[in-house]
């Protein structure tokens, strides 16, 4: 295994630097991510949603897809569901059939934006009718991550206006706090509310939880359980979201990531295909985090759920989780290269470019051998991706599925 000479080399390398390779290694073989069941079925933009060969239908075949990918990468462990998408009538069934296949369920997120009846808005609707459906609804999501083991409530509202007058801000305001407080009461001990923001879209005037700051008012108004999720691809052009995730992990109220890339205004491209340096710099707050002396703090970081959340419509559907999990654990490794102790002195003595200088050799460095050996490690493929084409699991998915009952039996 390490008598490979590229990591034979990256391994001087980095020792040179102080670098302490053991020690990354097992990091990296910590490192968890969890896989979105809507990234495996057909789904897309607001304009057309191509089908892909082999995609999956149901959520069952949700769940294989999702432990194919953690069989190739020894990763993601955990699959996040979406209600109504991915609702069924067993869901003791559906927690056995996840265990079969090496997995666990994870974040449950609530749908408050497919209804006719939220036209106007869900938790925040004028229509108290309106508003104790929603409330229902998440409840709903509540027993169902009760009964599939699921320890996180992910919650996204697309709640807003689209004309200055349509309502009043305040009275929305008091709404959503109402509503989510009566659901955080009804959680269990051990659960977690994940509070997602985005700035606009889809209302055009204002959103009930536009940014960090609204999601993490709303937070502490909650109670301890309640965290904010940064969605990387819901903030305005130029939004510094390391120095955000930052202030969140010292407060101790960073829930979760969805993770996600996005050029202008749709977020749901694969993460680190458009600002890798960006990616590498949140996850160098994580780590550096994870070692800070307030113990709130490092506890945050290391219970912080990575998740993606991504929407595929021109790419193969597995092919682009694999891909989006390999350029976290690219950005992660890279970030675990960065000397904290003489980073910390160059900042105490003002040294700007040789604090920058430290940033910028970890990110240069290309840890693919580093990478390769920790998965050897893991005892998945060095390349998932390439295992997967070599697999031919594209073609075998999409033979297997072709004229299928698209609603087909359960396992």
């Amino acid at each position: 295994m390490t008598s490979d000479a590229p990591y034979r080399l990256l391994e001087r390398q980095l020792a040179d630097r102080g670098v302490d390779v053991a020690a990354v290694r097992a990091a990296l073989r910590a490192l968890r991510l969890e896989t979105p069941s809507w990234a495996y079925g057909d789904a897309g933009t607001r304009f057309k949603v191509f089908p892909w060969p082999g995609a999956a239908r149901t959520v069952w075949e949700k769940l294989e897809d999702a432990a194919l990918v953690h069989r190739l990468t020894g990763a993601c462990p955990t699959v996040a569901l979406h209600i109504p998408w991915d609702r069924v009538d067993d869901y003791d069934r559906l927690r056995a059939r996840a265990a079969e296949l090496g997995l666990g369920i994870g974040a449950i997120n609530p749908n408050l934006f497919q209804d006719d009846d939220y036209r106007l808005g869900s938790l925040c609707h004028p229509d108290p009718r309106v508003r104790r459906k929603a409330v229902a609804h998440v409840r709903e999501c509540v027993e169902v991550a009760q009964a599939v083991g699921s320890t996180a409530l992910s919650l996204w509202l697309a709640d807003g206006t689209n004309y200055p007058g349509q309502d009043s801000f305040r009275d929305r305001r008091r709404r959503l706090t109402d509503a989510l407080a009566e659901v955080y009461q009804a959680m269990p001990e051990g659960m977690r509310m994940l509070l997602e923001y985005k700035f606009f879209e889809p209302a055009f005037y204002h959103t009930d939880l536009a940014d960090w700051g609204l999601a993490y008012l709303t937070a502490v108004a909650l109670g301890p359980r309640a965290q904010v999720l940064v969605d990387t691809g819901h903030h305005a052009q130029g939004t510094n979201i390391e120095h955000l995730v930052a202030v969140l992990l010292g407060e101790a109220r960073l829930g979760g990531f969805h993770f996600n890339s996005r050029k202008y205004a749709d977020d749901d491209l694969i993460v680190g295909a458009l600002n890798p340096l960006e990616l590498f710099l949140i996850c160098c707050e994580l780590v550096a985090a994870a070692e800070d002396p307030d113990p709130r703090v490092a506890r945050c970081a290391r219970d912080v759920l990575l998740m993606l959340d991504q929407s595929h419509n021109i790419e193969g559907k597995i092919e682009a989780v694999l891909v989006s999990v390999g350029n976290v654990q690219t950005a992660y490794a890279k970030a675990l290269l960065v000397p904290r102790a003489r980073l910390a002195e160059r900042q105490r003595e003002g040294d700007v470019l040789g604090a920058h200088r430290l940033l910028q050799e970890a990110y240069e460095t290309d840890v693919r051998p580093l990478l390769a050996v920790v998965r050897e490690e893991l005892g998945v493929p060095a390349d998932p991706v390439l295992a997967f084409r070599a697999g031919g699991h594209a073609e075998r998915l999409a033979r297997e599925r072709m004229g299928a009952p698209p609603g087909g039996p359960a396992p």
